[in-house]
């Protein structure tokens, strides 16, 4: 209605001149969604070595992968409708806007390497599915097995439970009480599925890195969404979704509801939005704004950091998730340092 868009364009003004920086500006710097801190250090050190802003994101984003942060990223996570693991990851350079991408990855516990693989040795931005694990085996890259006792274990259980939750409607049988396979059914009435606000399906690591000189890099990794439709893709893996980056503006990297995220692209608006002078902060705060007009229940988050090494970060307020945590490393702390953001 013309009552909500004129509230909703005076919020968004109140969030573009009002809200404070959240971090002091201080290069080089990286930034990366949730508290994994292995994963920082990691970053920071190559940025401290000489490494590039490219190396910092991939190295950092790589140990998330062999960690297999919260579960969530990396092999033995996070298994679909089929019990199968499967990887998405992207990386972006800042400076020449460039972009490798690899989606519904298998067999490969590389993907972030992968991804930088695409982006150096192809004219592509975005390889998916079995084609795109050839494509790392003929780069040199090992297949593996990505299934762990626990992911087959979280399958199992899932199979036991009736299949739930699962993210199929207007199937049948019924979806909320029973396993596949499932064929469509009519339409009687169009009608909005509730969201599954799950915190622990959705997390991704997203990872911004500043150099001194303000050259910036961003990427994701994840393994996506826990009893997915085989096939499904997120946000992470989608250039201006999961993360984008412009040397001359900024980057930013969300996490979250993949599905509903991506349709928003909230980490390109963050950075147009840094670009017209926008603080961090406000430009975060902003993009989930738009997401929120829209789907109020959503679970996600965003972090936001500009040239100048001012960063800032915004989550969306649901039952369970009201603080977002992320770190922080730059040259005032000189280690990882865990942040926070209340929900809104």
């Amino acid at each position: 209605t013309h009552r909500q868009n004129k509230m909703y364009t005076s919020l968004l003004i109140c969030a573009l001149t009002s809200l404070p920086t959240l971090g002091h500006a201080s290069l080089p710097l990286v930034i990366n969604t949730w508290p994994f801190k292995n994963a920082t250090a990691v970053a920071w050190s190559a940025l401290q070595s000489g490494g590039s802003v490219l190396d910092a994101v991939e190295r950092g984003c790589t140990r998330c992968e062999m960690e297999q942060c919260d579960g969530s990223v990396g092999y033995g996570g996070s298994p679909d409708e089929s019990g199968e693991t499967t990887l998405d990851a992207m990386i972006i350079n800042g400076d020449t806007m460039e972009v490798g991408a690899v989606a519904d990855l298998r067999r490969i516990k590389n993907a972030i390497g992968v991804a930088r693989a695409v982006m150096e040795h192809t004219d592509h931005t975005l390889l998916v599915g079995e084609s795109a694990s050839v494509f790392a085996e003929s780069m040199g890259f090992i297949a593996e097995d990505l299934t762990t006792n626990k992911s087959v274990n979280i399958f199992t259980q899932w199979l036991k439970g009736s299949c739930q939750p699962n993210y199929r409607k207007n199937v049948s049988p019924d979806p909320s009480k029973s396993c596949g396979p499932y064929r469509p059914k009519a339409m009687l009435k169009w009608r909005k599925r509730a969201q599954h606000a799950n915190v622990h399906a959705h997390d991704t690591i997203g990872m911004i890195a500043l150099d001194r000189d303000g050259r910036v890099a961003a990427g994701t990794s994840t393994n996506g969404l826990t009893h997915k439709v085989p096939g499904r893709v997120g946000d992470s893996p989608i250039v201006g979704a999961g993360a984008y980056a412009d040397s001359l503006a900024g980057a930013a990297a969300a996490t979250g509801d993949g599905d509903v995220m991506m349709r928003f692209l909230p980490s390109y608006l963050a950075v147009e939005l840094m670009r017209a002078g926008a603080d961090p902060s406000a430009a975060c705060k902003s993009a989930i704004y738009r997401i929120k007009r829209h789907y109020s229940e959503f679970f996600g988050a965003i972090i936001c950091a500009n040239t100048t090494g001012h960063y800032g970060a915004a989550c969306n307020k649901v039952p369970g998730f009201t603080q977002f945590h992320f770190m922080v490393a730059n040259s005032q702390t000189n280690t990882p340092i865990l942040k926070s953001v209340d929900c809104f």
